[in-house]
Order: structure tokens, then sequence, then C-alpha cells
């Protein structure tokens, strides 16, 4: 659709202008958009026209009995004029009658009046120019929006950057979502995200298209399907309040293109879904407060009034056990497994990889869930999925303590980093793990780096920490051993693989650096809580 010139452009034009043009009924209507123009003198012209057309006359051979000129203003009215231009010279000469000026009026068409004779056939020339003018200009934006589009596409523009230009050159707001009405990316266009993504779900599903670009004048939304053709995979939405002219659907309908290109591009990296998630969850880490429910609820996850639970997915390696960078692709194949966990039973989850180590979640139930239930259920699957996908991994799943507020969600969610930090070590085979389970590991873990903590480490071990620096000796992880196994000589040997002598030598030059003794119950614990500790301070998880 191109965009015409109004009747008020044609209005403003100096041919018009000359005739000294009134508009004397329907002024809120001046903004109809002028097609064509048509010089008409008889009264039975409506079945000729098509719509939209500004209809010139004298009124020469318009008729004077108001039945006859009410239904001439009807029958044009059914048309779909955008308006009528009487020169008041040759059948009325200073006003209209007044059963002419109530029809328009009553039917919304504007009515205008020229006291100058005019030449209608410049009237026509000057109309048709504004309407080729227009129609230039929508095709070199069009042009100019393909050429930016491919740039785009070539480039292998991220969706943000994607959307971010259609908001740009189209000045409205737009969103891509899935087939089921979810949230992907958008972008307010400098708009309220808030009040762009209240209740999307339910509005967008009122909202059906029966071609691949559909405008829905009753909610304003331009449509366009994502995808190739037998495999879409979204909607973009571009919000536009009167329907859209021509270079805002092609904007619509190539930004649609260089997203599909992009998915099938980028299939090995993280998918839009997870994106999306992933920005969330790091704003809620990041940003304590952060106004976030509309967007959450617009992906399918309502956080108020539920019940969260925030949940830590980690890869558990068999070679060493401690706290570990693991791979973007290890960690983007379990934050997949985690999301079809959690589709899988029906479990409302953000879930995106927000550091390095693990994948996390957030979990939303119903104020009337058996947490333990869902968390039983969703642990086996996580597990379940973790092993079938292509990475396949062995993990731990750690989770927090369950709030009731959006507020403590970023507290659950730290919660569960540190456990699962704490509960690598562990060889326990439970599905997964809570802070209880962990005991003094998951406390030194929640401290984190508290400087008190640190301090206590420092002047446990600082001695032995240097030693082994400066002589090259391994003189810590012989203390480890001998704490694990509970001062069993014979059994930290074993595990250390050394001879009992050479590894009694060992401690006895520990006892000698530390100046204690190992076989004092406390000395062995607060060694032992310092060695948990420098695990903690070394490793500790991004809140």
């Amino acid at each position: 659709m191109f965009v015409y010139p109004t009747v008020a452009d044609a209005l403003a034009l100096p041919v018009i202008r000359e005739g000294k043009p009134r508009v004397v009924a329907a002024h809120g209507a001046l903004d109809r958009r002028v097609r064509w123009v048509h010089v008409a003198e008889v009264a039975d012209i409506a079945h000729l026209l098509r719509g939209d057309e500004l209809v010139l006359t004298t009124g020469i051979a318009l008729p004077d009995e108001p039945d006859g000129l009410t239904r001439y203003v009807d029958e044009l009215a059914d048309v779909g004029v955008a308006g009528i231009v009487v020169e008041l010279l040759r059948h009325w000469s200073d006003k209209l009658p007044q059963a002419f000026v109530a029809a328009a009026e009553r039917r919304g068409v504007p009515l205008v009046t020229l006291s100058e004779e005019t030449r209608f056939v410049t009237v026509t020339e000057a109309v048709v120019g504004l309407i080729v003018d227009a129609q230039v200009a929508e095709l070199r934006a069009a042009e100019q929006v393909h050429e930016t589009f491919t740039a785009l596409t070539v480039a292998g523009a991220e969706p943000a950057e994607v959307l971010r230009e259609v908001a740009r050159t189209a000045g409205r707001p737009v969103v891509l979502e899935t087939l089921s009405h979810e949230v992907l990316a958008y972008d307010t266009a400098g708009g309220n995200p808030s009040e762009l993504l209240r209740d999307w779900a339910r509005r967008s599903r009122a909202v059906h298209v029966t071609e691949r670009t559909s405008y829905d004048p009753e909610t304003g939304w331009l449509v366009t399907v994502v995808g190739a053709r037998g495999n879409d995979w979204g909607r973009l939405v571009l919000l536009c309040p009167e329907p859209p002219p021509h270079r805002h659907i092609v904007v619509a309908e190539r930004a649609a293109s260089a997203l599909a290109v992009h998915r099938l591009v980028a299939r090995d990296r993280e998918g839009l879904e997870r994106h999306a998630h992933r920005t969330l969850l790091t704003e809620m880490l990041s940003t304590p407060g952060a106004d976030i429910n509309a967007r959450a609820a617009a992906l399918g996850v309502p956080l108020e009034h539920r019940r969260l639970v925030g949940v830590a997915v980690r890869p558990r390696t068999s070679v060493n056990p401690a706290p570990a960078m693991a791979t973007q692709e290890v960690l983007r194949d379990l934050a997949e497994a985690t999301a079809l966990a959690a589709k899988r039973t029906q479990t409302a989850a953000l879930v995106g990889v927000v550091d390095d180590t693990s994948v996390r979640a957030l979990l939303s139930l119903p104020p009337q869930a058996e947490v333990a239930n869902v968390l039983r259920r969703l642990a086996k699957e996580v597990h379940h999925a973790a092993g079938a996908a292509q990475r396949a991994v062995p993990v731990v799943i750690a989770v927090g303590t369950t709030v009731e507020r959006i507020s403590g969600a970023r507290r659950t969610m730290v919660e569960a980093a540190h456990v699962a930090d704490a509960a690598l070590r562990s060889t326990s085979d439970r599905l997964y793990h809570r802070l209880d389970d962990v005991r003094l590991r998951g406390l030194l873990h929640l401290l984190g780096n508290d400087e008190r903590v640190t301090a206590f480490t420092d002047r446990e071990l600082g001695p032995l920490l240097t030693r082994d620096a400066t002589h090259g000796s391994r003189l810590v992880e012989t203390l480890r051993h001998y704490c694990e196994q509970g001062g069993n000589k014979s059994a930290a040997a074993a595990a250390a693989h050394m001879s009992r002598t050479a590894y009694y030598q060992q401690l006895s030059r520990i006892e000698q650096v530390l100046g204690v003794s190992l076989e004092d119950p406390e000395s062995m614990l607060s060694l032992y809580v310092a060695l948990l500790s420098l695990d903690v301070q070394t490793h500790h998880p991004t809140e």
C-alpha cells in the first residue's frame, strides 16, 4: 500500500488555494487519502468510481431537491470517495444547499467549496503529481530498505540488531515471537517495555493471519511469518495504529528474511529463546529490583504471585571435580536439555547460560505446587536429557530456597549456584542438592569472599602455600588427603599414591611449616575448613 496524499495535502496546493477553498462539512476527515482525481458533472457517477477519488464538480448537473442531493452524497460515500470539491459559480453562487452539507457531514465525506473559478485540468495535474511523487518516494524508500537489510543479512547481524533497524526505519515498536506467542526479542522504539509486552500472549493469540504478511486493523498489528516455507518458527509484529505504508511492509518482510537466514546460519549457536531467557536472568542477577515482570510473562514465565526456585546445573568432569570453566558448546547443550526437561514436566522456567560454569534457571510454580515433587520430576528429566544431548556429560543439579516474591529471585539463584559449586566434590548420587545437603562446604560457599573468612584461610594455610610456591612442593595436597580421610594416615597415603614412609615424612614437614600438631582434632578441623574455604575463594561462581 502506497502512502497517498491526503485531502488536506490537495487543498494546500497553490492551484486550489487560488480558488479560495472552504471546508463546509467533515472537517475531521481531511486526512483521507486521495488515490486519484475525477471530474464529474453528472449525479449518477458513483458506479464508475473505485474509491479514494477526489471528485471535482461545478454542480451544474446536480439536483436541487434535498432527496436527490442526499442520494448523491450517499452513493459517493458508499464507494468510498475521499472528498467532494464544488466550484460555486455555475449552479450555486454563494453556498451549497443545506441538505448537501448535512448529508456530507453525516457520512463523514469532506465537502469543499471554491468561490473562484478554477481550471479543473490544472487541479488534476497537480494532485496526480502529488500522487506520483508519493509513489516514487515510497519506491525509493523500499529500495533503501532492501539495501539495508541485505547488508544486515550478509553481515550475519544478530536479531537484536535487525529489530533495532526495523524500529529505527519504521519508527514503530517491533516484537519477534515464537509461533506459541512467546516473545524472543523486541525493540520499543523508545517506548515502555512493560506497556508493549503487557499480556502479550493473550493479545497475540487473538491475531490470526491468513497470508505470510497481513495487517490486522483491529489491533493495529502488521504480522509477518518468519522462517522458510514449511519450516516456519516465528512471527514478526510491527505495531502500526494506521494501515501501514508500502515501505513498512517491505521493512517487515526483509527483516523476517534476515532473521530466518540468521537462524539457519547460527544453528549451532545460542538459540533466540535461550538468548531472551539469558538476558532476563542476567538482569535479575546484576540489577536487583529490575522490573522484568512483563517481559518474563511475555516469555511464558509469569513471576507475580508464584513460588520461585533458583536452579543451577553444572557439568561434572571425571578428571577434575573442582569447579572449572566449561566449554560454551557444552553449556549451550546443557541449557537446551534443561529447557527441554522443563517443558516435559510442564514447568514454567527461565533457562540460560549466564557465566562460564553453569546453566541457571528460575522456576515459576503455582502457589499450590508441591515443590519437592516438581523438583524431583524436573531433576530426573534434566539428568536424562543431559545424558542424551549431543555432547553428553554427567551433571550436578542444585536448587536454592523457595521464595514467594520476585524480590527474592536473585537470592535463590545465587544460593543455587553456591550449592552447585559446593556439591561438585560430593560423591552423592542425589537427584539434586540443597544447601543442607552440602553442609559445611555449602556454608562456606554462601559466605563467599567474606574478608573474615579470607583472613582465616590466610592465617591457617599461608605458610604452606608459600612453601609450595617457593619450592614446588605439594604439601597442600598432602594435607588435603589427610583431612579428607579423617586423619587416617594409611588411607591418606593410599589416596595420595605414596608410600606410607614418604607420606609420613610429608606430614612431619607440614607440622614444622605450620607449627601445629596434626594429631590435635581442633587443628585438623581448622585446617580442613581453611582448605574448603580456599576452594571457594579460588572458584567462586559469578553472582
